[in-house]
């Protein structure tokens, strides 16, 4: 079994039944010295690389994944009662694919993300105001995507699927790249 194709199949079923931002995860990165943090990020793609998300690389996950490239995703779709759970290695992807996916998000979107100085303290709101009128006031045209915006990759080594079971005796399936094939084991829940 493609673990791959198993979870296109679940996120076409999340697309039909999640309410709300069906493509969101939570991304898990840490330090060097493995200190962990996480928050929550969209899916924009999924291919023979792996899971597609953009960012601000001068944001801490940006800075984390610049010093450890290795991260962890985990989708919780409640009302399916479903999780998955992938691990593996971060790579950037090329700047011609951040280019193209930055100019499709709204003006708005794109004014936003040249504005914020993701992570970094802000001494107001308005502060943070003042800049997205600048920014609109310099671009009244097509925004520029700034090279601190980047897509990134997730190459899968494990990825495990969970599905929620009675009296808590969850199903779980984990599989595990070997090489260019994957090996499933089924885990006690």
């Amino acid at each position: 079994m493609d673990p791959i194709a198993l979870f296109r199949a679940w996120m076409i079923d999340a697309e039909a039944k999640e309410p709300n931002d069906p493509n969101a995860l939570a991304l898990a990165t840490a330090t060097a010295d493995g200190a962990p943090s996480v928050r929550m990020v969209l899916l924009k793609s999924l291919d023979e690389r792996g899971f597609a998300f953009y960012t601000n690389a001068e944001s801490r996950k940006g800075a984390e994944l610049a010093e450890n490239p290795r991260a962890a995703m985990c989708f919780h779709w409640k009302s399916l009662r479903r999780q998955v759970r992938i691990e593996g290695l971060v790579s950037e992807l090329p700047d011609a694919e951040a280019d193209a996916y930055f100019h499709s998000r709204s003006r708005g979107s794109q004014i936003g993300a040249v504005a914020s100085r993701q992570s970094r303290p802000l001494s107001s709101r308005e502060a943070l105001e003042e800049r997205v009128q600048v920014i609109e006031e310099r671009y009244p045209d097509a925004v520029p995507r700034p090279q601190f915006w980047r897509g990134y990759v997730l190459w899968p080594e494990r990825i495990e699927f969970w599905v929620n079971g009675a009296e808590r005796l969850h199903d779980r399936f984990l599989f595990l790249r070997a090489d260019s094939a994957w090996v499933k084991e089924q885990l006690y829940p």
